[in-house]
C-alpha cells in the first residue's frame, strides 16, 4: 500500500495526493468530475451544512459504498468541488500590462466566489487541484514579469489572494445573514453611537450604500499601486 494513502485519508487537500481510483469493467460508473458536479449543485442550492456523503450518493443514484470507491471522505468532495469552480475562472490572455492582467484575474475570481457563495468560507484549506494551481501559477508568473521577486513575491500574491477571498466572504456573509431590517438597525446603531465611532458612522461599510463592486475595484487598485511603487523602488 502507498504510504500516501493512510496519511491523506480524511485530510483536506489529501485527495490531490492520491491517484484517482480506476474502476474495472464491473466497477461503479462514477468519476471524480461527476461527483464534484453533483456536489456543486447541492452546495449551490443548500449550502455546506447540507452536504453529506449519504445525500450525495442519493443524488448520484448510487450507494454510499460505491461513492466511497472514488472519494474517501466529505473533505475529498469539498476539495474536488472547490477546484471545479476555479475552473470557471477564465485565465486572462498574455498581456504586457501586468496590472490589467491581475485586475482581470481578480475580477473573474471574485465573480466566481460570489456565484458560489459557500466557497469563500472553505478557502483556508490546502488548494492543490489543477485548476487552482493553474490560476495561482498565472498570478505568480505575472507578478514575476512585473519585477516582483523574493519574499515580496509571496507577500504580493498572498495579499492579492487574501483580498479577493476576504472581500467575497464579507459580501456573501453580509448579504446572506443580514436582512434589510438588521442592516437598517446596524446603520442606526452607528448613527446613535457617532461619538464613539465617528469614522464608521460617516464612512463605514454599513452606511456606504453597499456598493461592493466599486469598493472592491478601489481596494484592488490601492494594492496594485503599492506593488507598483515597491517595484519602482
Amino acid at each position: 500500500m502507498s504510504k500516501a494513502g493512510p496519511t491523506t485519508k480524511g485530510v483536506a487537500g489529501g485527495v490531490w495526493l492520491r491517484a484517482a481510483t480506476r474502476a474495472g469493467r464491473e466497477g461503479p460508473p462514477l468519476t471524480r468530475e461527476r461527483i464534484a458536479a453533483e456536489a456543486m449543485a447541492l452546495l449551490d442550492g443548500e449550502g455546506v451544512d447540507r452536504l453529506t456523503m449519504r445525500r450525495l450518493a442519493q443524488r448520484l443514484g448510487t450507494g454510499s459504498t460505491t461513492l466511497y470507491w472514488h472519494v474517501k471522505t466529505k473533505e475529498d468532495v469539498l476539495d474536488l468541488t472547490l477546484d471545479m469552480i476555479f475552473g470557471e475562472v477564465e485565465i486572462p490572455e498574455e498581456n504586457a500590462d501586468w496590472r490589467a492582467a491581475v485586475t482581470t484575474l481578480a475580477g473573474r475570481w471574485r465573480s466566481v466566489l460570489l456565484k458560489h457563495p459557500w466557497s469563500a468560507v472553505l478557502l483556508g484549506r490546502p488548494m492543490l487541484g489543477p485548476n487552482v494551481l493553474a490560476r495561482s501559477e498565472f498570478l505568480y508568473s505575472t507578478l514575476i514579469k512585473a519585477g516582483v521577486g523574493g519574499p515580496s513575491l509571496t507577500a504580493a500574491a498572498y495579499g492579492l489572494s487574501n483580498y479577493i477571498v476576504g472581500s467575497a466572504l464579507m459580501q456573501t456573509t453580509w448579504q446572506t445573514n443580514a436582512d434589510p431590517d438588521i442592516r437598517q438597525a446596524a446603520r442606526e446603531h452607528l448613527r446613535t453611537s457617532r461619538d464613539s465611532y465617528p469614522s464608521l458612522a460617516e464612512h463605514g461599510p454599513m452606511v456606504a450604500g453597499d456598493d461592493w463592486d466599486s469598493a472592491f475595484t478601489l481596494g484592488l487598485a490601492w494594492l496594485l499601486d503599492g506593488i507598483e511603487a515597491a517595484v519602482a523602488r
